[in-house]
């Protein structure tokens, strides 16, 4: 690897560029006319514009990406997370061009990608699976009778769907024949892909995923993460490792999904997500991230592992630099997401100039961020201002230091949701471990 292009903005391109400067490895940033002054296109060794501010005209322009790097000379991308990081057909143009793609190959990002496709490749790796449809549902009967089998409340899911979108709760027979056919035409409309799927709505849930690593040959899991806390499931706070999580069903946790991870052979850093029951005492795979995810940073404070170099040196041809038994977790991390964004105004984005933006600091809080005072948050992407990770030597530890960090950060220009998240933090559910994905909307309700 001789360039490295990030096809990517904001933290998580400062991220990479930071891991390949470690590695000697000089670094091109793309950007919109909106970035042209970013923070990682001034970190990066060259930048190229490739397009208006509209993320449709630039960042998730494949051809535009692919000439950036052409242009630049860069043999290698690495897309992030979002806009093009699990399109198959952009992995596949990445190599088909003569370069080297930082993540799992095509086929492994296709399957993943396709969310029945997916299950099916679960079941047969022997990890459990939520019940409900074995794919798509061709029509209302079928989708009548999966439904009886796996038993109401039911979720509608985009086979193409992902991140909290795509998705219909139904409760009835009579509300299937109602929403099927909305959904497989939002889905179609949304994703380019009309197929939908049927699962059991699992009550109580608790969000937990395992970060997997794999370079063709081994394949590890670096412990789990707790992603509970959402809004609208979106994440806003994660943490390591999961309280309450019986030790046995860790265990079975993470060894399933390094299973799956070689039934596919993966390469490179992936997540796999389930939803925990803890009624049953049982969980269910619910999809594969066949990328860096938001929150990798937490896994690397309990371990010390570097995700991002890792990715970068596997990519490169390398194995891996650790097996299964160098990862050994320590003490407990917790990483909030600061938006800018107003809660009391149902969390309008708040983009403008950062007139103070000073960080928390001091001893073992890291933070993540796409800006420094004096640059402009536009309102074209996520209001993602930064990430702010703490580790502890336990749980409350942990806890502490955020709510410190929270409270040391200064930011003027726009609105962020740091008292907020110290709200959150603050609360019983939170403090005891005892929360599940529908107890920050709850909370919010009768607050």
């Amino acid at each position: 690897m001789k360039k490295l292009l990030i096809a990517n903005r904001g933290e998580i391109a400062v991220r990479i560029i930071r891991a390949a400067k470690e590695l000697g490895i000089p670094t091109v940033a793309v950007c919109s006319e909106a970035d042209r002054e970013s923070l990682h296109a001034r970190m990066a060794d060259e930048v190229v514009e490739i397009g208006p501010a509209s993320a449709a005209k630039s960042y998730l322009l494949v051809e535009a990406v692919l000439d950036a790097a052409r242009a630049s000379g860069a043999d290698a991308i690495h897309p992030g997370y979002g806009f093009l990081s699990e399109r198959a057909s952009f992995a596949q143009a990445v190599v088909e061009a003569g370069m080297i793609w930082v993540g799992p190959d095509a086929a492994s990002i296709s399957v993943m990608g396709d969310k029945a496709e997916a299950i099916r490749a679960a079941r047969r790796a022997g990890v459990p699976t939520i019940p409900g449809s074995d794919g798509p549902v061709v029509d209302v009967e079928e989708a009548l009778r999966v439904a009886e089998k796996a038993g109401y409340p039911v979720a509608v899911k985009a086979a193409a769907g992902g991140g909290g979108k795509g998705i219909r709760i139904v409760e009835s027979a009579d509300m299937m024949r109602e929403q099927l056919p909305i959904a497989q035409a939002e889905a179609r409309a949304a994703f380019g892909n009309g197929d939908v799927y049927i699962e059991r709505m699992v009550l109580g849930a608790k969000h937990i995923e395992v970060q997997v690593f794999g370079d063709g040959v081994n394949y590890v899991h670096l412990g789990e993460r707790e992603c509970s806390v959402q809004r609208r499931r979106q994440k806003l706070i994660e943490e390591t490792p999961a309280p309450l999580l019986p030790s046995d069903v860790r265990d079975a946790m993470c060894s399933a999904s390094v299973g799956l991870a070689e039934a596919v052979g993966y390469r490179g850093a992936g997540t796999v997500e389930f939803l925990y029951e803890p009624q049953r005492n049982e969980f269910y795979f619910i999809e594969m991230n066949t990328r860096i995810q938001v929150e990798h940073p937490i896994t690397e404070a309990v371990t010390g592992i570097d995700l991002v170099l890792e990715q970068l040196l596997v990519a490169s041809g390398k194995p891996m630099s650790f097996t299964q038994k160098d990862v050994q977790s320590r003490g407990h991390a917790i990483e909030v997401r600061l938006n800018a964004e107003n809660p009391d105004m149902q969390f309008m984005p708040s983009p403008g100039l950062l007139e103070t933006f000073t960080m928390p600091s001091g001893p073992f809080v890291r933070t993540d961020s796409g800006f420094i005072a004096g640059d402009t948050v536009p309102p074209f992407y996520d209001s993602l201002l930064a990430k702010i990770i703490v580790w502890g030597r336990n749980r409350d530890e942990a806890i502490a230091r955020m709510v410190r960090s929270l409270r040391e950060l200064e930011v003027s220009g726009v609105v962020t949701t740091a008292a907020f998240l110290e709200r959150v933090i603050n609360t019983p559910e939170f403090r005891s471990g005892e929360y599940d994905t529908v107890f920050l909307e709850t909370w919010q309700a009768t607050a």
